[in-house]
């Protein structure tokens, strides 16, 4: 089997015409190619496997995370890819940062090999899967294209969000992650929330009591009060730090 890579390239071709079946609450309904892309600018990413440790811990989360900059550069939907039943896609949806992604199903591999990037992966128990690769579709057509290389096991180099922000517009402003630790019913919370999206920042909110503790709080901000927040690493503090950090941005 020819590897995807050593392939004549599609970038300037159409992408296979492929009715997706979906399931959506208790309802089956279809997609098709033309609903996907006909008209719009499409980033398309594919990937191994739903619940797979790249796909999850990076793969997908970052493109959720950067889905705000792929729209403001002209970016209509964002699509992942992957040869899983819809079921494993919803639940893995559910799982996941993937609130900005499409997830679409292509159970039976029908779109994944038109774009010749079905492989084998029997060695794994896996069967047919997407190579992992990314690209630009512009009303149907294939603009570029980022093809893993040819190496052993699942390399993952060149299919990120952040190689494909970079060709779409190379001098885009990426918002740096953020990251507030709440409790329910604090005014403070809800004042620093409030800052936070007025700057128009979006940010992960970490509530104590679910996935996180008193003792959380004090391990990671060393203060025992709510809320605390995190830019791109700093430990900015709580509502009035917050307030008094974007007085010094301004």
């Amino acid at each position: 089997m020819t590897h995807p890579v050593d392939m004549p390239s599609r970038e300037g071709q159409k992408v296979p015409d492929v009715t997706f079946a979906i399931r959506d609450g208790e309802q089956w309904i279809n997609r098709t190619s033309d609903d996907i892309f006909s008209g719009k600018t499409v980033v398309v990413f594919s990937l191994p496997g739903a619940f797979t440790p790249t796909c999850s811990s990076t793969h997908l989360p970052r493109y959720n995370e950067l889905a705000d900059v792929f729209k403001q550069n002209g970016v209509d939907e964002i699509v992942c890819v992957s040869v899983n039943d819809t079921f494993v896609m919803n639940a893995w949806a559910a799982d996941q940062e993937s609130e900005n992604i499409s997830l679409v199903p292509d159970g039976n591999g029908e779109f994944t090999d038109g774009m010749g990037m079905l492989v084998d992966k029997a060695d794994l128990g896996f069967g047919k899967r997407s190579w992992r690769y990314a690209m630009l579709v512009k009303d149907g057509v294939i603009d570029k294209m980022f093809i893993e290389p040819n190496k052993p096991g699942d390399p993952f180099e060149v299919s990120d969000a952040d190689t494909m922000l970079s060709y779409i517009a190379p001098n885009a402003v990426k918002q740096e992650p953020v990251s507030l630790l709440t409790k329910p019913g604090c005014p403070y919370c809800a004042k620093a929330k409030a800052l936070l999206q007025h700057h128009g920042y979006r940010y992960e909110e970490i509530v104590l009591g679910q996935g996180a503790s008193l003792t959380s709080l004090k391990a990671i901000s060393g203060r025992t009060t709510v809320p605390q927040v995190f830019i791109g690493g700093k430990h900015i503090g709580g509502s009035d730090d917050l307030e008094a950090y974007f007085a010094e941005q301004a």
